[in-house]
Parts: C-alpha cells; sequence; structure tokens
C-alpha cells in the first residue's frame, strides 16, 4: 500500500512538474523574454537541468537493456519459449502500427485537415535515404558487440544479450554462477533508476520549460486542424485502441493500466524519446505491472525500437493533409500503399536518426507526393513528437502484458494491487 501510495505521490509531482514547466516556458516565448532570462535562466540553470537528466536517463539504457535481457533469457529453461516470444511480440507490434495508420488514414480522409489551407512556400526539406533491405537485415547482427555498446545500436545490442543468455542456460553449473552475478546486477541497476525516478518532477520541468519557451503554443496556429486531427488521433489509440486489446487479448482492467503508468507516459512526454524513457518503461512494467523480467527484458527494448504506432499516425495524418494542400487524388491502392510501406519501414529504418521524417519521406515518394510538403508540418512536430512517444511507450508496454499474460509470466496481484 505504502509503494502504491508513493508511486501516485511521485506522479503527481511529476504532473506539477510538467505544468509549471509548460506555463513558464510559454510565459518566456509570449513576453518574448531574452537578455538575462535567455543567458542566465533559459539558456544556462534550465539547459544544464535537461541535459543532465536526459544524459542520466540514457547513461542506463545500454547496461539496463544488456544485463536486463541476459538475465531474462538465462532464467528461460526453454529455447522454444523464447521463440514463441518473439513471434508473439513481433506480430503484435505489427499489428497495433498497421491499425495505428489505418485509423489515422480514415479519420484524416473524414475530416480533411488539409482543406483551405492557404500554402506558403514550404521550408526545403532533405530527406536522408533510407538503408536498403538488405543492409537493414545484416546490420541486426554485430561484428563488434562492445562497438553497438558504444553506439547504442539497440537490435544489436539485443541480438547479443539473447545469445549470451542462451549460452548461459546451455552452459549448466557455470552458467548458473554467472547468471546469478547478472541477476544481482539487474537489482542494482534497477535501484539507480529508482533514484532517477526521484528527480524527474525535476528533470521534466526543465526539459518542458526549455521547449516551450522556444516553440510556444503560437507555432500551432496556422497549422492547428492538422495538429488537434493527430493529437486526438493519438489520445484515441492510446486510450480505445490500447484499452481494447488489454480487455480483450488479456483480461485485464484498462483503467488500473493508465493509473500505473501514467509516470512513464509523461517521461516519454518530456524527454520526447523512446530510448531515454527505456528504464523508467522497464522498471515500472516489472516492478508496478507484473511483467516477469524475462518478458520484460525482450519486449520492452525490441518495442523501443521497433514499435512506433505514434508515427504511424503522424505519417496517416500528414500524407492526406500534403495531399489535400497540392490538390494531388489518393486512391484507395494509394492508402493501402502508404500502411503497407510505413508498417515495414517502421521495422526498416529503426535505427536512422530523425526516424519519424524518413519514413514519412519514404511514404511520400511511393505514393507520388512531393518531399518539401514535409516543410510544411516541421514546425508543430517538435510537440506532436512529445505526444507520439507517450503513445509509442504505452503500446510497448500493453503488448508485453499481453504476451506475458499468454506465457503465464504475469502477476495479477500485483497489476490489480
Amino acid at each position: 500500500m505504502t509503494k502504491n501510495n508513493h508511486g501516485s505521490k511521485l506522479t503527481r509531482k511529476i504532473l506539477i512538474g510538467m505544468f509549471f514547466g509548460i506555463l513558464l516556458g510559454s510565459l518566456i516565448n509570449a513576453f518574448a523574454l531574452d537578455g538575462v532570462v535567455e543567458t542566465f535562466f533559459t539558456g544556462g540553470v534550465i539547459e544544464v537541468g535537461a541535459r543532465i537528466f536526459l544524459s542520466s536517463l540514457k547513461l542506463l539504457v545500454v547496461p539496463m537493456v544488456f544485463v536486463s535481457l541476459v538475465a531474462g533469457a538465462g532464467s528461460l529453461n526453454d529455447i522454444k519459449k523464447l521463440g514463441r516470444l518473439g513471434s508473439k511480440t513481433f506480430g503484435l507490434y505489427i499489428l497495433t502500427t498497421a491499425l495505428a495508420i489505418s485509423i489515422a488514414l480514415v479519420i484524416a480522409i473524414l475530416v480533411n485537415p488539409g482543406q483551405g489551407f492557404v500554402m506558403s512556400a514550404p521550408s526545403s526539406f532533405e530527406a536522408k535515404p533510407a538503408p536498403p533491405l538488405v543492409d537493414v537485415i545484416a546490420n541486426i547482427f554485430p561484428s563488434n558487440p562492445f562497438e553497438s555498446m558504444v553506439r547504442g545500436e539497440m537490435l544489436q545490442i539485443i541480438v547479443f544479450a539473447l545469445l549470451f543468455g542462451i549460452g548461459l542456460t546451455l552452459s549448466g553449473d557455470a552458467g548458473k554462477r554467472i547468471l546469478s552475478i547478472f541477476n544481482d546486477l539487474n537489482e542494482i541497476i534497477m535501484k539507480m533508476v529508482m533514484l532517477l525516478i526521484e528527480l524527474a518532477p525535476y528533470g521534466v520541468f526543465c526539459l518542458l520549460t526549455k521547449v516551450f519557451a522556444s516553440q510556444g503554443f503560437s507555432a500551432i496556429l496556422p497549422m492547428a486542424k492538422y495538429f488537434f486531427v493527430v493529437l486526438i488521433i493519438l489520445i484515441l489509440h492510446a486510450t480505445v485502441v490500447y484499452g481494447s486489446m488489454l480487455k480483450l487479448m488479456a483480461g485485464l482492467n484498462p483503467i488500473t493500466f493508465f493509473k500505473k503508468f501514467s509516470e512513464v507516459m509523461v517521461f516519454a512526454f518530456s524527454t520526447s524519446s523512446s530510448n531515454a524513457t527505456l528504464p523508467v518503461t522497464m522498471e515500472v512494467s516489472e516492478k508496478r505491472l507484473g511483467i516477469h523480467n524475462a518478458v520484460v527484458s525482450f519486449t520492452i527494448p525490441l518495442g523501443a525500437t521497433i514499435n512506433m504506432d505514434g508515427t504511424a499516425i503522424m505519417q496517416g495524418v500528414a500524407t492526406v493533409f500534403v495531399a489535400q494542400v497540392y490538390g494531388i487524388h489518393l486512391g484507395m491502392q494509394d492508402y493501402v500503399m502508404v500502411v503497407l510501406t510505413a508498417t515495414l519501414a517502421s521495422i526498416g529504418t529503426a535505427g536512422v536518426p530523425g526516424v519519424g521524417l524518413v519514413m514519412l519521406a519514404m511514404v511520400f515518394n511511393q505514393v507520388g507526393l512531393p518531399v518539401e510538403g514535409i516543410g510544411l508540418i516541421i514546425g508543430v512536430d517538435r510537440l506532436l513528437d512529445m505526444t507520439r512517444t507517450a503513445v509509442n511507450v504505452t503500446g510497448d508496454a500493453v503488448v508485453s502484458c499481453i504476451v506475458a499474460k499468454s506465457e503465464n509470466q504475469f502477476d495479477l496481484q500485483t497489476y490489480n494491487s
């Protein structure tokens, strides 16, 4: 009971930090406060606080994913179980992404976000080329695991950790001795995560003050219809689609899930990075949602890398919006192509920087839309990116709950407590 009270107190503090960060940032932006405020406050104290908080989160990502996944894979006595776990997880991530973009396309076609938009010349956007599929598949397997860790190549780290964990399982007593060390390391890293979570309200305040001081709400006014269509679909997907999946596929109460997971969603919103939020997502999924480590250590890092429902929603609305702005008619065949391209691209471009815009450029090329149209939406994309990240991490946890429940690797008592 004390633990739950502590969790709700922390969530409340994070929400207060979030509110005051948005308020202060918006005021700084609205009154165009610069000089001393910009030099010593926004660009000084706030900038330092935001950077330290983000760096501290990222510091734990690689060790946590590697140690946790080795411990999880090493504790699975049945290797077939790992294959089953992988195929279920992968299948559900693909399903949710396809659903996300389909819903986005349908709602955008009904609402017409680009209708009557007076187009100013879009800022030029140079899309980075997406890597060839052959390279994507080959690059999943590391040639140097230490280099992969230094560069933070998530898929390569996952593959090496899985192989290491399987090696422990097959090594008898020697494997058990090393596994106990990894289990202890996992506990230590979890404690480090808990220390960081205590500082979260201040980190969230600094991050949001910084974002809204530079962006402000005025950035969304010319693109208000597009902005709010994407925002509403993101909220609907996170609540209705994920809530229904939890109820129908796992028989779990969605309200309990959202109460317990809300602090992670706020984290993701403020950091705008699934990877930076990863330590918190894993800690809350295991300790508060009741998903066993063997599942969490595999499904959450994989989801942070390939599951991009929020990005898929943005792509669906952006496709309809840009087509309407430029007066280009898209037929049913084009929309089917958008769904397929965006779903497959969410895996194929997982490791590319600025992944959302790379994927969008691929989608536009596929259906013959001008890539320069991306320049129109870049202005409001920063604020939407924060919401997209919150949706992405929620999807990771929902899929993890469903997979864990189907594999009997789920503690219902912890979930309901």
